[in-house]
């Protein structure tokens, strides 16, 4: 299980990475690097994936200028922080930020 904890500090201390396509997402979505921050300081995990092929990886949800957040982050193998996506939980695939639409797949 992935421990929100030791990611907030990892994050803190900036051992973190952005991955490309969390990077594209992210301007898509209009986060900025300060949100992506904010949300996982407030965060919760929503959803661990301890048996993902990229590694052991969770689902964040947190808040960031009064909206929903959500990241999916791992570990790189030095043990920093890896952001794997970000975006807005929105429908189709989600009814609300922690509920997951019919259908709506990982």
């Amino acid at each position: 299980m992935v421990d929100i904890k030791e990611i907030r500090e990892r994050v803190r201390y900036d051992e973190y990475e952005i991955s490309l396509h969390a990077e594209k997402e992210r301007y898509a979505e209009g986060v900025e690097i300060s949100d992506l921050e904010t949300t996982i300081s407030n965060g919760e995990v929503l959803e661990d994936y301890p048996d993902d092929p990229r590694g052991p990886s969770c689902l964040i949800l947190g808040y960031s200028q009064k909206r929903p957040i959500h990241i999916v982050c791992g570990y790189t193998p030095i043990g920093w922080v890896r952001i794997i996506t970000v975006y807005i939980p929105k429908q189709p695939k989600w009814v609300d930020e922690r509920t997951r639409a019919k259908g709506g797949s990982k």
